[in-house]
């Protein structure tokens, strides 16, 4: 932040810190305190900007007790950044501070509502918050893939991720095809998800009655309120292992046995040829 705007925000602070008590009586915390926007008449903090933008507002913090009272300020936010004039404060009794802050929304920011809160806690761990809402301006743009598609055992795994601005719901088709034609096929249904611009989600799809012998190609179709469809593909084979490996087994046996059958009708052969040779030689 700029020094002169920095300084301006702190001499802001000071003199609020100097003004009496006037107001009317807010809800308090049991400690006798109380946040709320500045101004009075707003439960809440909205704004409304683009991405990269700076935008300024007032927390007031209001000591209706007896005795000094010191807290300390911070912010919780879904991708906003918050900086206090001062993050710590001593607050005269009966006495209201108004406390300059900043939100800034970062430059890479998609259009949609971020919320967060602003939140004081006194030095006895009692807090209160005040919630704050900002919406980031900007073209929408709705983009949805499906990727890393792949089939493992009963299970069809893959992953969704939504490359727009906004957040998505997305629809899922499943169909497959074998040697023989379809082997699968599951129309189109709304998935249990809301996908937020740029998350990445990997999800799985249950796959029992997949067939034991056959060389298939599994399509996933997804869809999404005002995105184009889009489409992935794996192909997988299916061999019942535990048949192939008996048949195997029983196929080497029978070779075996031919084998031995051809060895001993060779040695046979041998030993007949040798006892003719035998017979004939002269004494």
């Amino acid at each position: 932040m700029p020094y002169a705007a920095a300084r301006a925000l702190l001499l802001t602070l000071s003199l609020s810190l100097s003004l009496p008590l006037l107001l009317a009586a807010t809800p308090a915390t049991p400690g006798g305190w109380s946040v709320a926007p500045s101004g009075g008449g707003r439960p809440s903090f909205y704004a409304e900007g683009t991405p990269g933008a700076l935008l300024r507002d007032t927390l007031a913090v209001t000591n209706r007790g007896t005795e000094p009272l010191t807290v300390r300020l911070r912010a919780t936010g879904d991708g906003l950044w918050v900086a206090f004039a001062e993050p710590a404060l001593a607050i005269p009794a009966r006495t209201r501070a108004e406390v300059p802050f900043t939100v800034t929304v970062p430059a890479d920011a998609p259009p949609g509502d971020r919320a967060g809160e602003l939140l004081v806690r006194d030095s006895a761990g009692r807090e209160s918050a005040v919630r704050l809402l900002i919406r980031v301006g900007g073209p929408e743009l709705a983009a949805l893939t499906v990727e890393h598609v792949a089939v493992h055992g009963d299970r069809i795994t893959y992953e969704l991720v939504n490359r727009g601005t906004t957040a998505l719901v997305p629809r899922l088709a499943v169909h497959a095809d074998g040697v023989l034609g379809a082997v699968l096929d599951r129309a189109p249904r709304t998935l249990p998800v809301r996908l937020s611009p740029g998350r990445r989600l990997a999800l799985d799809e249950p796959w029992p009655d997949r067939p034991a012998l056959d060389a298939v190609t599994v399509r996933l179709t997804v869809t999404a309120p005002g995105a184009a469809r889009a489409t992935g593909r794996a192909s997988a084979r299916f061999v019942p292992w535990g048949t192939a490996a008996g048949t195997a087994a029983g196929a080497l046996s029978v070779a075996a046995a031919v084998v031995a059958a051809v060895a001993v009708r060779r040695r046979g052969r041998r030993t007949a040829v040798a006892r003719t040779a035998e017979r004939g030689a002269p004494t």
